[in-house]
């Protein structure tokens, strides 16, 4: 089976950045997009930033400019850099990938807290 297993959360004070990295293991053969959401208390998960295998990348509204996705296909890893980090952005963050093993599923992490401080 397959696994995505994120870190690089924590507790850092607003205008700080943080990386988080998600890694991909199992019976992978091609992993097509990489993504990351985020679910806050009370409120719906939403897109942060998505990737292709082809190198295109999304982002949504509220992170633009601050955050950046990036992947390691070599490492079946997705990253992503999270700079002037403000307190909404406080979240679960979840990783998901689009991965074909025998059958092409979609796949999610356990989640990595980020806690942004004022």
């Amino acid at each position: 089976q397959v696994q995505l297993v994120e870190s690089g959360g924590g507790l850092v004070q607003a205008g700080g950045s943080l990386r988080l990295s998600c890694a991909a293991s199992g019976s992978i053969r091609s992993i097509y997009a990489m993504n990351w959401y985020r679910q806050a208390p009370g409120k719906q998960r939403e897109l942060v930033a998505a990737s292709t295998s082809c190198g295109t990348t999304t982002y949504g509204d509220s992170v633009k400019g601050r955050f950046t996705i990036s992947r390691d296909n070599a490492k079946n890893t997705v990253y992503l850099q999270m700079n002037s980090l403000k307190p909404e952005d406080t979240a679960l963050y979840y990783c998901n990938a689009d991965i074909l093993t025998w059958i092409r599923s979609s796949y999610w992490g356990q989640g990595t807290q980020v806690t942004v401080s004022s």
